[in-house]
């Protein structure tokens, strides 16, 4: 691990207000002026400039007007449960009366709208089918629900491929032409603006002229939940979005299964933050699809009773202990098999440009956490698989470094061999994909070759990009509570983080394995409390460090102080 500073020149005008050190992080990440941050919500981008909207409005005013069936079809992770819930109560609230969901599972439907999952649609009969986080990629399917007399609304962000669904209407700001200027909508996202324009359409039809015009800013939390979890970019658009959803968290107004799930995990709501979201509440979300039945997620957002979500919360807090042990043993397995390009990576080498590791125990629910740490660990492309289900295919998730686009990857290895991937789908970072178990060889040597002549070298050394280094007495709580509300932060608008020199005070391992850190500032010597999360590997830490870390507040047993969260450390002689 390297740590390389950012470059950061700090312009336009700022309040006085506002600590040096956040004007200088914020122009770090583009940064210019204090509108930028300020994520307010008439700021929006409208959504008249998101293509396909016209006539997916159009559909679902005739569905509300005739009381159709309406069907919405979710995605087994947070973004396509939250957007799931999101359409679901959004429906709802715009006088659609018979909405219902289903959401694939993952042995026996495969992804998305699968003709499979069509076939199990009989009992609802549905009129009209909107798909949440999926259908983009799914041809066969919406080819299937057409043929059994369904309309279908495909919404989705995932990147299309070369063959579109011939569904009814499709809302996604990654279409090619499409001149949405943020890309980096969630699929929860996506959905949120459908029922703006859904909205704005009854409105003008004068549907809301003898009562009160629905309020869908109760939505934003749960699309805040959404966002955060699915770790797209959080662009300007996407702040305010997140922004908006944490203030309602924040003031205890969120909808009852979020306020339990805050409960269970131990978060309080008047300082929940985004990381709150992708490492608290998401995770429990993403679990119930992992290992058990993603509608077990979707009814614990869909609660309204408290006991009632604080059940279901409880449910999906056990399910994610469970997923986690899981998680720890395949992902021990799984770095034995990388042991060779992992001991080579350690020895200063360079070892193989991509990992793809599989195990025939494995759960296809968890793979793609095991290709995220395993990723993290060797900074190397990895796909990781499992078993996949009653198609006999294996299931694999893939994750990607800086560089590499992942989902191109996979669509240039597809094209240039027909037979060897069966289905694929994802991002630049994250992709999802489907083969034949006598194709594993062949896909595995496949990748590592393509990989191994698409990154230079140097992409593949794992960096920690760094805001420089905090003045003594810029170690405060002033600017630990301007960090900390200054976001939100998250993927593409990353938390700040700063290195300097330590020396070490006293030290004591608390907890499991984390190490406790009295530090003094190696220029001044301000004391200042440290922890490292896992730190502790059976040695002392040196005397000296060079400490990547984050300055956070510290409120454990009311001492209003200060404290770092150590993110890398660098023993010094």
């Amino acid at each position: 691990m390297v740590i390389r500073r950012r470059a950061s020149v700090v312009t336009g005008d700022w309040p006085d207000a506002v600590h040096p050190v956040l004007r200088r992080v914020y122009a770090a990440r583009g940064v210019t002026d204090i509108a930028q941050v300020r994520h307010r919500l008439g700021t929006l981008l409208p959504p008249g400039l998101l293509g396909g909207l016209d006539r997916a409005v159009e559909l679902l005013v005739e569905a509300i007007t005739d009381d159709l069936r309406i069907c919405v079809i979710g995605d087994f992770d947070a973004d396509g449960a939250t957007g799931t819930a999101v359409a679901v109560r959004g429906l709802r609230l715009l006088g659609a009366r018979q909405v219902s969901y289903r959401v694939p599972h993952r042995m026996r439907h495969g992804y998305g709208l699968s003709p499979a999952l069509v076939a199990d649609l009989a009992d609802l009969a549905p009129d009209l089918l909107l798909t949440v986080d999926n259908g983009i990629a799914c041809v066969p399917g919406v080819a299937a629900a057409r043929a059994a007399g369904m309309r279908v609304i495909v919404t989705d962000h995932h990147l299309p491929g070369a063959q579109l669904p011939q569904a009814d209407a499709i809302v996604n700001p990654n279409l090619r032409g499409d001149g949405f200027p943020s890309k980096a909508l969630a699929g929860v996202g996506v959905m949120f603006y459908l029922l703006l324009a859904l909205r704005a359409q009854l409105r003008a039809q004068g549907a809301f002229a003898h009562g009160r015009e629905p309020d869908l800013s109760v939505l934003l939390d749960l699309v805040a939940l959404g966002t955060v979890a699915d770790m797209v970019p959080l662009d300007e658009n996407n702040r305010i979005l997140v922004a908006a959803g944490l203030k309602r968290l924040r003031a205890g107004v969120a909808q009852a299964g979020l306020r339990a799930l805050m409960q269970v995990s131990g978060r309080t709501p008047e300082r929940l933050g985004s990381a709150d979201l992708g490492f608290a509440l998401g995770p429990r979300i993403n679990a119930a699809g992992r290992l058990e039945d993603m509608a077990l997620g979707i009814e614990c957002l869909l609660a309204d009773d408290e006991a009632t979500a604080l059940r279901l919360a409880a449910q999906l807090d056990a399910i994610n202990r469970e997923r986690r042990d899981l998680q720890d043993q395949m992902l021990q397995q799984a770095e034995a098999m990388a042991a060779s390009c992992i001991a080579a990576i350690e020895a200063g080498g360079s070892g193989d440009a991509a990992l793809c590791v599989f195990d025939e125990d494995w759960h296809p629910g968890v793979v793609g956490l095991v290709a995220s740490r395993l990723k993290e660990r060797v900074h190397r492309p990895t796909v990781a698989f499992a078993p996949g289900g009653e198609d006999g295919l294996l299931r694999g998730s893939a994750r990607s470094i800086p560089g590499f686009h992942i989902r191109d990857a996979l669509a240039d290895l597809a094209a240039a061999q027909p037979d060897l991937i069966a289905r694929f789908g994802g991002h630049a970072m994250a992709a999802g994909l489907s083969l034949a178990p006598e194709n594993l060889d062949a896909f595995h040597a496949a990748f590592t070759t393509l990989a191994a002549e698409r990154l230079d070298p140097a992409a593949l050394r794992a960096e920690l990009l760094s805001d420089g280094a905090l003045a003594p007495q810029d170690l405060s709580r002033d600017l630990a509570e301007q960090l900390r509300d200054g976001g939100p932060w998250g993927q593409g608008f990353p938390e700040p983080v700063f290195d300097d020199e330590f020396t070490v005070a006293g030290w004591r391992v608390v907890g499991n394995g984390h190490l406790k850190l009295q530090l003094r500032h190696t220029a001044s010597g301000v004391p200042i409390d440290a922890i490292h999360f896992s730190g502790f590997d059976g040695t002392p830490p040196a005397s000296h460090l060079h400490l990547a870390y984050q300055l956070e507040t510290d409120d454990f047993r009311d001492r209003c102080g200060v404290q770092l969260l150590v993110r890398h450390r660098i023993d010094l002689p």
